[in-house]
């Protein structure tokens, strides 16, 4: 039980930085290898995932925690994210994967239809330089 207690820390203390735009604090969750995979973007830089962070959270009126669910290398969260965007709110599944008390890869699942419309009509979608957008 106690591993499962290190991995609801780091992954909760990741997420808690990341949706307070504290990038320093949240790479410091991160492992040097590391990888990152949503419909939006890949990126195999700890940084690099969170480059568009800044202006995403411009957007972000709030987050609502659904469900969480933790195991010793692994852990999966479930989250409502809500927008000032014509995408509303955005239900969001994310799971991690663990060595070494650090997260090795975090997959992002959402639907990204809205997200997509509003790139291709002038919007700007939230990615970095490091990161590479999916078509």
């Amino acid at each position: 039980m106690t591993v499962n207690i290190q991995t609801r820390q780091t992954v909760r203390a990741y997420h808690d930085a990341r949706f307070l735009g504290d990038v320093p604090a949240a790479v410091a969750h991160l492992a040097d290898q590391f990888t990152f995979q949503s419909p939006l973007m890949s990126s195999d830089e700890a940084v690099g995932h969170l480059a568009g962070l800044p202006g995403f959270l411009e957007v972000v009126t709030g987050v609502d925690m659904l469900s969480e669910l933790y195991g010793e290398t692994e852990a999966t969260l479930v989250y409502d994210v809500h927008t000032a965007t014509p995408v509303g709110t955005q239900r969001t599944a994310e799971h991690f994967q663990l060595r070494d008390g650090r997260i090795t890869s975090i997959t992002l699942i959402f639907d990204a239809t809205l997200w997509r419309l509003m790139t291709t009509t002038g919007g700007a979608p939230f990615t970095g330089a490091a990161a590479t957008q999916e078509p």
